[in-house]
């Protein structure tokens, strides 16, 4: 008797692609629709976790596009002050809707206007990226001038990108009543002061967020024709919540929210792909062998598995399985060299929530 599912990849049934394979071997993507290439100008974007793509893209020694630097700074200094974690100094983009307000900043199409937070030290906080400067900004003019020049970086990478890899983190935001604006983090963490009465917690419905990635792709598009892109969900939990739910139930509900809308768009759009970082991390194969005791920060093997995947499928080609292990030892020689340096360090201002608690 015939069966739709005779002839489908072993791809589609968990016995053959999950549960008879070895954890390292477990590849969850299925396609891909375009390659990149060594000339590519690639951009990256997000959580905490986007962080790991753009140190592979560079290390690969491809072109990993960054328009925001300081040359007059020192390696240490560059690192100090939060030049070259992402394309361009934005710091976390944690939520779609950060995104997309970035975008319609950078040209124009919305301003999104928030006074500039006061720190302890009595400096001042740009408060779409509250940690970008580590010592603060000594007046409000020097703040409008280095925001100035950051959203040139932000146009020129949106305009020059041939690809951007997007990793949504998060659901939670707080806003701003006035302007609409959306922040990483609530006003009183690190800068600011928190009043009920001017900013509030909101919590991006699918539809909401689903909506906010079609627009900024809609902006994109009217400026980079040919702009693709490459979705990923983070698969590290909140660090904290502020809905009525507990950590772990909020954790859930954000991942599922992004997961959804992943899919929804990518299936929707030509030159947008998803790759699945998430279930590589969070699959029942792996179980919690890719985290580190706080089932919270992925270990280098995690990172890892990861990398060997994106590569495989969209730098490197289908590969063979015979030279997977040898991949994953080179790959993790070089995690491993850069995580025993000093120069290694992932940032995410989330963890602000937490330093400023205990």
């Amino acid at each position: 008797m015939s069966s739709p599912y005779a002839n489908l990849p072993d791809s589609a049934f968990w016995r053959r692609s999950v549960s008879s394979q070895p954890n390292f071997l477990v590849d969850p993507v299925r396609s891909s629709t375009f390659m990149i290439g060594k000339t590519d100008a690639v951009a990256t974007a997000g959580s905490c976790f986007a962080q790991h793509l753009s140190r592979a893209i560079e290390n690969k020694g491809f072109n990993y596009l960054v328009t925001e630097s300081d040359q007059k700074l020192n390696a240490h200094e560059r690192e100090e002050r939060n030049f070259g974690v992402f394309s361009a100094r934005f710091g976390n983009l944690y939520t779609v809707r950060q995104l997309r307000q970035l975008i319609e900043r950078a040209y124009g199409i919305a301003e999104y206007k928030i006074d500039p937070w006061i720190r302890g030290d009595g400096r001042f906080a740009d408060p779409f990226r509250p940690n970008i400067e580590p010592q603060g900004f000594m007046t409000v003019g020097d703040l409008e001038v280095d925001r100035e020049t950051h959203l040139k970086a932000v146009r020129r990478m949106f305009s020059t990108l041939n690809i951007l890899v997007f990793t949504m983190g998060l659901t939670e935001g707080w806003e701003h009543l006035k302007s609409g604006a959306t922040l990483p983090l609530a006003p009183g963490v690190t800068a600011g002061e928190w009043d009920p009465t001017e900013y509030k917690f909101k919590n991006y419905t699918t539809n909401e967020t689903l909506d906010d990635l079609n627009r900024f792709f809609e902006i994109l598009r009217s400026i980079n024709p040919s702009a693709k892109m490459l979705i990923t969900v983070s698969p590290v939990p909140l660090i904290a919540t502020y809905s009525t739910n507990s950590v772990v139930s909020a954790t859930t509900y954000s991942k599922s929210v992004l997961r959804v809308v992943a899919e929804e768009f990518s299936n929707s759009h030509k030159g947008v792909d998803y790759f699945p970082s998430f279930e590589i991390i969070t699959n029942l194969a792996a179980g919690n062998r890719y985290f580190e005791n706080d089932l919270r920060s992925v270990k280098k093997e995690g990172v890892a598995h990861v990398m060997r995947c994106f590569f495989k499928h969209y730098v490197d080609g289908n590969t063979s399985s015979e030279n997977v292990t040898d991949q994953n030892n080179v790959i993790l020689r070089k995690l491993s060299e850069k995580q025993n340096d000093n120069s290694f360090r992932v940032v995410c201002d989330e963890e602000s929530i937490e330093n400023n608690i205990l």
